[in-house]
């Protein structure tokens, strides 16, 4: 992971004619198609990346952008930096950009103007041939007093063909704010996630824990309390204590998980004397976006159960499949996972996914369409399942995979994550009202996907649509 950085502006008084900043960058592949998909110019000549000899195709839109973004990064942290107004550009594109070139955007200071602090930048943009791609002027307003930002991270995009979790942003802009028991939200992490949260009317929270220690990282991260309530407790057991109980009062209708240990905050929830449980083994569910897949994938359970009986795994699936149907998933196809795609007794999972397939056949598993065992490949994929001569209704089109045990699924989970570029939302099932583990390796999409998840099931509670006896 790259280090954060400062970022210092150049006031008009400092500016220099004749000051110059450059860049330089090798572009991949994903580069040259969000530029592509950014200026509208989708010309197979930019989106295929073929390369070669031949005359230099004209400059279309996709220069244009790529170009004016390394400027623009240029002028806006660098010279003049942050506060720079950018006011006009006067620009001629000539030659092409493709994967694997390297482009050096140059700024430099042409002519400075007293009124409106006006700035003249001579722009250029060279390949790593020499060959000039971009010349011409912008005017910005620069700066009159310093500008600086510590701790500055450097800025990550991803260009994802599919959005798995816009359909759960989508389902809970239809829904109101869910009361939410924020328990021990003591590191900026995430108090400032549970605040983003409250600020996008996902949830209305109810902070629990230490308050002078609240208000002092809010106070560090310059973070705006306003009027949110705080339920002052001294420790983190005490804070997840003082969460099931507001929810047992119903004063909350989810619990979103702080700045303490997760065994801490189960720890409250699990026992029958904190009316928290169900008739149903509480399980948890992660919702994935993964860019490969073509469309949403749930792993369950990857958090909670260690090694699940063939009862649990029932309860595991249908926790799953409620949960699926809430956030718009008709008749959920599940896929048990297994080493194998045969049954077999020297696998005890081959026998647990024959059960659970027969168990579904004779209603004890409801809302859903089970297959297994099935070999991952197989559940994931159509071709794969062809080739082995598997006829399934899940293969390739699984919404949801149960593992066999948690440290399969914990595995497995992490690889899509590390490997694949995965996110995954979490969210505990089986419990009278939704639980959300937040981590801090979550990111903030991750953070509101499993708020938003969250909220969803509450609201589908409010409604009758999704009861757990």
């Amino acid at each position: 992971m790259k280090s954060k950085r400062n970022v210092t502006n150049v006031t008009f008084d400092e500016i220099r004619i004749g000051a110059a900043e450059e860049s330089t960058v090798t572009l991949n592949r994903t580069q040259i198609d969000l530029m592509s998909l950014v200026s509208g110019d989708v010309d197979t000549f930019h989106l295929t990346g073929e390369t070669g000899g031949g005359a230099p195709q004209p400059a279309g839109k996709t220069e244009s952008a790529g170009s004016e973004a390394l400027l623009s990064n240029i002028i806006g942290t660098r010279l003049p930096g942050p506060g720079t107004k950018i006011l006009s550009r006067d620009m001629k594109y000539a030659g092409s950009i493709r994967a694997g070139d390297t482009l050096t955007a140059r700024v430099t200071v042409a002519a400075k103007h007293e009124t409106g602090r006006l700035v003249d930048l001579d722009c250029r943009v060279v390949n790593q041939e020499g060959r000039e791609l971009v010349s011409g002027t912008t005017v910005v307003e620069a700066p009159k007093e310093r500008l600086s930002y510590d701790d500055i991270a450097p800025i990550h995009l991803e260009l994802r063909q599919r959005d798995a979790f816009m359909n759960i942003f989508r389902t809970c802009n239809t829904c109101e704010p869910v009361t939410c028991a924020v328990v021990h939200p003591c590191d900026r992490d995430s108090l400032e996630g549970a605040l983003l949260a409250a600020r996008r009317d996902i949830i209305i929270p109810i902070l629990i824990g230490p308050e002078d220690k609240i208000r002092r990282i809010a106070d560090e991260a310059r973070i705006d309390l306003g009027s949110y309530r705080i339920v002052a407790v001294p420790h983190s057991h005490a804070a997840a204590a003082k969460a099931v109980e507001l929810a047992r009062a119903g004063e909350v209708e989810s619990i979103m998980k702080g700045s303490l240990h997760t065994d801490e905050i189960m720890g409250a929830i699990v026992p029958s004397s904190s009316g928290m449980r169900t008739s149903r083994r509480i399980s948890h569910a992660f919702v994935m976006d993964i860019p490969a897949y073509p469309k949403m994938l749930m792993m369950t359970d990857a958090a909670i159960n260690i090694f699940p009986t063939l009862e649990v795994k029932r309860d595991i699936i249908q926790n799953a499949i409620d949960l699926a149907r809430v956030i718009g998933i008709a008749s959920p196809k599940v896929g048990i996972l297994s080493a194998v795609e045969t049954v077999t007794s020297k696998i005890p999972s081959t026998l647990d996914a024959a059960a659970l397939c027969k168990m579904a056949d004779r209603g004890q598993i409801k809302g859903g369409i089970l297959d297994g065992p099935l070999a991952f490949d197989n559940a994931i994929s159509a071709q794969a399942a062809r080739t082995k001569e598997i006829h399934s209704p899940v293969s390739g089109e699984a919404d949801i995979l149960l593992a066999p045990d948690l440290e399969s699924a914990n595995m497995l989970l992490k690889q899509l994550t590390y490997l694949a570029g995965a996110e995954g939302a979490g969210i505990v099932l089986g419990t009278r009202i939704p639980v959300v583990l937040t981590s801090r390796s979550d990111s903030v999409r991750t953070r509101l996907a499993s708020a938003a998840l969250m909220a969803i099931v509450a609201q589908a509670a409010r409604s009758g649509q999704y009861e757990v006896k």
